[in-house]
């Protein structure tokens, strides 16, 4: 080697390139690669195809994502694109309802990795029963004390409740994903169904205080669990907007979950 490069330090012959310490050659492990790739895929709907995150595999394809899976169409009305969504411990489940109650325990992040449909399937479903049921029942006590002969039960409560709460539970989550889109925020559609759904369990004890024959307590009861779950939606929005001015789709959502709850109380609870 020539004296003069020979003299050179050793910062002169590499230029800028930074050294690379052994620890960094190290590739990352199978078992975090698979936890980044499932996480990203739950954040998407359906779930991007793979071995751990679900999505339309068609008949024959491996499960160890050796080959390529075909994604299209068909994906949506299959059951696995949806069964991520349900793979949720029931300790999970509980922690989130106890967080729909109590809006200040941050829900949305606990969401935020592992959005569930589990949770909103079950709590809407279970409102449906308990509306049509139990506002059929305050009805029959309502009116026991005057001519019983003029009660019947209702069917078409069932019917109101399973189109009413079905229809917000996909349709208003949906109508915002969108909204939030057009005015330059980035939601996720997932999640957002998931809050929503959430947001309805505390219409599930209300339902049951609301049989208490007292219009006023009828009242202050339906108030109470309307402004809770209005203050749960806007919290968990205004988190998700991430510092962007949406205070006006906010607003709209929170009134929209309180006229849901003026809704439970004036037809079912009449």
């Amino acid at each position: 080697m020539d004296e003069g490069y020979a003299n050179l330090p050793t910062s002169h012959l590499l230029g800028s390139v930074p050294a690379v310490t052994p620890e960094e050659r190290k590739p990352a492990g199978p078992a975090e690669v698979g936890n980044a790739a499932a996480t990203s895929r739950l954040q998407q709907f359906p779930p991007a195809p793979g071995a751990t995150g679900g999505g339309y595999q068609p008949p024959g394809s491996p499960l160890d994502g050796d080959v390529e899976t075909q994604t299209n169409w068909k994906g949506y009305f299959n059951v696995a694109s949806y069964a991520p969504y349900f793979n949720v411990d029931t300790d999970v489940v509980v922690d989130r309802l106890i967080s729909s109650v109590y809006p200040m325990d941050g829900f949305f992040r606990k969401i935020d990795a592992n959005p569930d449909m589990y949770g909103p399937l079950w709590i809407t479903t279970t409102l449906i029963f308990m509306l049509a049921a139990f506002g059929n029942f305050a009805t029959y006590l309502m009116q026991r004390k005057t001519d019983l002969n003029i009660w019947n039960f209702d069917v078409g409560y069932f019917n109101w409740a399973a189109t009413v709460m079905y229809g917000y539970a996909i349709v208003v989550p949906a109508a915002f994903f969108f909204l939030f889109q057009y005015f330059g925020s980035r939601p996720s559609l997932v999640r957002f169904w998931c809050m929503w759904g959430y947001s309805l369990f505390i219409f599930i004890p209300a339902s049951i205080l609301l049989l208490i024959p007292v219009e006023f307590l009828r009242w202050v009861i339906i108030a109470g669990a309307g402004g809770a779950s209005s203050w749960f939606i806007a919290l968990n929005l205004k988190e998700c907007t991430e510092g962007a001015d949406m205070m006006v789709l906010i607003a709209s959502a929170s009134v929209l979950q309180f006229a849901l709850a003026l809704f439970i109380k004036v037809f079912f609870f009449a």
